[in-house]
């Protein structure tokens, strides 16, 4: 019950602090112009992500007061969450050169996994693999790379917040299903209302944008979640990989095809499948919910039957991403000729 008025607490927060940036945002012109490389066709106020982090930010240590959340991961959430949110933050208010933005997050990486205990071992094909610190390598490229992917994809009205609450919702099921004894399902759950809160005014139409604060906020904090999930459970991390499969297949194929093309893979752009089909589609509220529904009712079942061992990760996770491959080809990911040629 008092968890209960803790999620209130943080979604009226949250929804209350989106509406102020948005006012603060059109006082101090804080807009986003549309350009050639723009999802979107109006002018509209950025910055209402910091609402998720201060909301989300705000009650971890309430939770770490109930020994509801553990000092170490608390400590991973505020330190890793608030240092990349505040790089993102005076980004979007100036520009920080690329190079150092990545230095900042993998310091951010650094700290997350000091605190979290490192590399979890994980399963591989019912062998348990546990690489220790050879490992820390590896997990700190995939703490970056989901930061900076969940950026990538935060291109469309409501699409960011969506993946956040779907992949929250569904990751806090599997971790009470695994280990009901365990607090972790907590921390997703108030990520998930604390980004409801921020969806509110960023649903389609947009009233205001998520901007690189929030976006990063989102992808670093649940890459945490996933390794402190892992460490509870180790084939949780193949769970939150599935349930993640919308945003991980869509920004690799991306990435892989535009630099197969010999393109500038680090400048702007909408050649993401996710753009393409608002394209095609003529609005953002269908790709939206498309990709909420895919999440609901095709990773989410998947991410179930590996979380209770019904289904081995590594096959759940090729079950999973097979047809998201297809649907990313089939609308022209990576492939900016092709869009450019057929959506115009």
């Amino acid at each position: 019950m008092v968890f209960g008025w803790f999620l209130v607490l943080t979604g009226a927060i949250s929804w209350a602090l989106t509406g102020f940036l948005r006012r603060y945002a059109l006082a101090k012109n804080l807009i986003d112009i549309p350009n050639e490389r723009s999802s979107h066709s109006l002018p509209t106020p950025r910055g209402g992500g910091v609402a998720i982090v201060a909301a989300f930010l705000a009650v971890v240590p309430v939770l770490n007061r109930f020994d509801w959340l553990s000092n170490p991961v608390c400590l991973a959430l505020w330190g890793a969450g608030g240092i990349v949110a505040l790089t993102g933050f005076l980004d979007d208010h100036g520009h920080i050169a690329a190079r150092w933005r990545l230095l900042v997050h993998f310091a951010a990486a650094a700290w997350g996994l000091y605190w979290l205990g490192g590399c979890p071992p994980l399963v591989v094909f019912g062998y348990v693999l546990d690489l220790g610190r050879l490992g820390l390598p590896a997990a700190a490229i995939y703490i970056v790379w989901l930061l900076n992917l969940y950026n990538f994809m935060d291109g469309i009205d409501g699409l960011a917040g969506i993946e956040a609450i779907t992949v929250c919702c569904g990751g806090a099921l599997t971790v009470w299903l695994v280990a009901p004894e365990s607090n972790a399902w907590l921390s997703p759950l108030l990520l998930a209302i604390a980004v409801l809160g921020f969806l509110f005014w960023n649903f389609p139409p947009a009233r205001i944008f998520m901007g690189d604060a929030g976006s990063g906020f989102l992808g670093i904090t649940l890459a945490l979640l996933s390794l402190q999930a892992a460490w509870i459970e180790p084939r949780l991390f193949w769970v939150w990989l599935i349930l993640l499969g919308v945003f991980i297949v869509d920004a690799s194929v991306t990435l892989c095809r535009r630099v197969l093309r010999g393109e500038k893979f680090y400048e702007a752009h909408r050649s993401h499948a996710y753009q393409y089909a608002s394209r095609v589609w003529a609005a953002h509220r269908p790709v939206t919910l498309a990709i909420g529904a895919i999440n609901v009712f095709w990773l989410l079942p998947v991410a179930g039957l590996v979380a209770l061992d019904k289904l081995d990760g590594m096959v759940g996770l090729a079950v999973a991403y097979s047809p998201l491959v297809y649907f990313a080809y089939r609308y022209k990911a990576g492939d900016s000729r092709a869009q450019a040629g057929s959506s115009e």
